[in-house]
């Protein structure tokens, strides 16, 4: 028989959606994924977490964890401008920005401002990390 707290817990996070996007398809989270995902989740108790893994579109090792885009709703942003709410997200992944995660895209939005475009952004392509890729002598 399940526990009240734990039936609590279980209908609370059901109204909650957290998706994981590989770029590279292969829908494996790793370590540092895993811990971005559960630092958002405790910091900003997020109504959206949506977490893409771009690393596979740049110039960096297969199944690297260096570039991801996060999408983050929740009404802990009420009433904080955009550097308010990048800054909250930094705090929250200070130990991953300090070491293995090279570039974040931070989505952070309310759930009203979520209604009216609730998608993911897309990133351009790599250039390829040189000069010498990018056509510039």
């Amino acid at each position: 028989m399940l526990s009240g707290q734990l039936v609590r817990r279980l209908f609370s996070m059901a109204g909650r959606v957290c998706l994981s996007r590989s770029s590279a398809g292969l829908g494996t989270i790793g370590p540092v994924e895993a811990a971005i995902r559960t630092k958002l989740e405790q910091a900003l108790n997020p109504e959206v977490l949506e977490l893409r893994n771009e690393s596979g579109g740049h110039a960096v090792p297969p199944g690297s964890e260096t570039h991801f885009r996060v999408a983050v709703v929740s009404s802990r942003f009420e009433g904080l401008s955009p550097l308010q709410r990048h800054r909250l997200v930094h705090a929250a992944l200070s130990e991953e920005l300090a070491g293995p995660v090279h570039a974040l895209a931070i989505q952070a939005r309310t759930p009203a401002q979520w209604k009216e475009n609730p998608q993911l952004d897309m990133s351009p392509p790599c250039l390829g990390g040189n000069k010498k890729t990018r056509g510039t002598p």
